[in-house]
């Protein structure tokens, strides 16, 4: 069995929506999880949304092309996690839920207290920003 259908197989028994590329350095070497992970991204099994960040992916009801299976604001949360990244709702959104304000939050913001984060997340054009408080 080859490292692309090894690395299916870990994809399709897992729950976890988010993968980051550490996860499948057992399979191989560097270069050869590099190349399994980039055909997979072409076939459309997974979606990559950041450096070493890769989402399921699954075909649009639209256009026919692959986007995440879950939606970018459920899986941020998800990769912050996975990097042991502590993550809060923003102030805005915390104000929408306690009710002092009735202004929902426009794009994906994250509070990440007093941590700074270069790390990008984006999937078309849609990508996560960072608060911190």
């Amino acid at each position: 069995m080859n490292i692309v259908d090894r690395i299916k197989r870990s994809i399709a028994n897992r729950d976890d929506g988010v993968f980051l590329r550490v996860e499948f350095e057992r399979f191989g070497s560097p270069a050869q999880v590099g190349r399994a992970l980039t055909q997979l991204t072409s076939e459309g099994a997974l979606i990559r949304l950041g450096v070493g960040v890769y989402a399921k992916a699954k075909p649009s009801v639209l256009t026919g092309k692959p986007i995440p299976a879950r939606p970018l604001e459920v899986l941020a949360p998800e990769v912050l996690k996975k990097l042991g990244i502590a993550v809060m709702p923003s102030r805005l959104t915390q104000d929408y839920n306690a009710g002092r304000s009735t202004q929902l939050p426009s794009g994906i913001v994250l509070n990440t207290g007093k941590r700074r984060i270069a790390r990008k997340l984006s999937f078309n054009g849609k990508a996560v920003q960072y608060e911190h408080a």
